[in-house]
């Protein structure tokens, strides 16, 4: 290709996407779903994972059949008292009473309580004479990652009473005090993270959001971009002018990166503002991988629609590709999780890719170099896609 054949096919892609731009503003409606979505997408998942902790006032039914031992105070008492004390200071539980274990399942299944705290009958005997004493926590099974939650938290509570008074069991055998905690937990584990500072369950699924937004971006544009064109018959318009199959192809490749990067520049914004999302990496590193995404979508997405006749046919293929990507691609759940089929099958959708180098970048702080292999297989991938795009586009043009 001369050097101005080179200039001339740029210049026609510019115009066709600038034409495209333009119809997106002009769209009033379309130009406010543009912006709402990302909006939507991260203010809705921002509240279903909040940073801080999700569990507060938490209805708990309570059931004492501690009978006692002898003169002693009943260790239930106590046990309640620390546990009420406890409560008033973080408000995680609401504490209810109930007279069994019957009664506690049956206000579990009504919906009245989340779950049930049971002390056994000879809990205090059980601690006079050097055993443990039972405690029983009823769960509500409709609802595994609230009771995994609960139960979590409760046998934390739990274990630092144990240790409380095990510390004074200790003592009163003559060990020094300052000694006593080393007798009754010899092992102090500490946990510290890779990356400085606080993070919660939404820094892992704000970099999936922002790829799946801006891979939703591209995909559902193609359609009205090519589709809708080629009904209204504007489409056809391109075609016999003097313009090259490329030139329409890069076009409207760039029309979609502009909106993509809008729509993730967006979600971007509401996830630091609003719901303290850091980016440890670079910034810049974080628009080149949005870039990328928008670059392995569109064509893929061109591909899809050359093979479509009309608009509503196109929309269902791009919803048909696009669902299991969203849970398949690492995006609200680990994909060390899945089973194995589906591990092997998340490895070829390139939103795992995607979302898997932002999450580098965004959380651990990763350079280019500890990404080199998802820039591979993305730049591979949209480079293998625009190649096929060319030729079917051309071909569904002509038919």
């Amino acid at each position: 290709m001369s050097r101005m054949g080179a200039k001339n096919m740029i210049s026609h892609s510019f115009r066709i996407a600038w034409k495209d731009l333009l119809e997106v503003f002009r769209n009033r409606m379309g130009l406010v779903l543009l912006i709402l979505m990302p909006i939507f997408m991260m203010v809705m998942v921002g509240y279903i994972y909040p940073s801080d902790n999700s569990l507060s006032n938490v209805t708990v039914a309570l059931v004492n059949e501690d009978v006692g031992y002898g003169g002693y105070t009943n260790a239930s008492s106590t046990l309640i008292a620390i546990l009420e004390n406890a409560n008033n200071s973080t408000d995680l539980m609401t504490l209810t009473t109930a007279s069994s274990f019957d009664e506690v399942r049956e206000m579990i299944q009504r919906g009245d309580v989340d779950a049930g705290i049971i002390i056994s009958s000879d809990f205090t005997s059980s601690i006079m004479n050097g055993q443990q004493g039972t405690i029983t926590l009823v769960t509500d099974q409709s609802n595994l990652q609230m009771s995994s939650m609960l139960q979590a938290v409760l046998q934390e509570v739990f274990d630092q009473l144990g240790t409380g008074l095990a510390q004074q069991n200790v003592q009163s055998l003559g060990v020094d005090p300052s000694n006593s905690l080393a007798v009754v937990q010899p092992y102090n584990v500490q946990t510290e993270g890779a990356i400085e500072g606080d993070f919660s369950y939404f820094d892992f699924v704000a970099p999936g959001i922002i790829a799946m937004t801006v891979m939703m971006s591209v995909m559902t544009g193609l359609p009205v971009a090519i589709s809708e064109e080629r009904e209204s018959g504007t489409l056809d318009g391109m075609m016999v002018a003097p313009i090259s199959r490329l030139s329409v192809i890069l076009g409207k490749t760039l029309a979609q990166i502009g909106r993509g990067l809008l729509q993730g520049l967006i979600i971007i914004v509401i996830a630091v503002s609003f719901f303290g999302v850091t980016i440890h990496g670079s910034i810049l590193l974080v628009f080149a991988l949005l870039l990328l995404c928008v670059f392995s979508f569109v064509g893929l997405g061109i591909v899809l629609t050359s093979f479509t006749k009309d608009q509503e046919t196109a929309t269902m293929l791009m919803t048909t590709i696009m669902f299991p990507m969203m849970f398949l691609s690492g995006v609200f759940f680990p994909i060390e999780q899945m089973p194995w089929f589906m591990q092997t099958l998340s490895n070829v959708l390139p939103l795992t890719y995607v979302t898997g180098a932002l999450r580098k970048v965004m959380v651990l702080g990763a350079d280019i170099s500890m990404i080199t292999t998802e820039l591979a297989i993305l730049i591979g991938f949209g480079t293998v896609m625009i190649a096929i795009a060319v030729p079917v586009f051309k071909r569904a043009m002509t038919s």
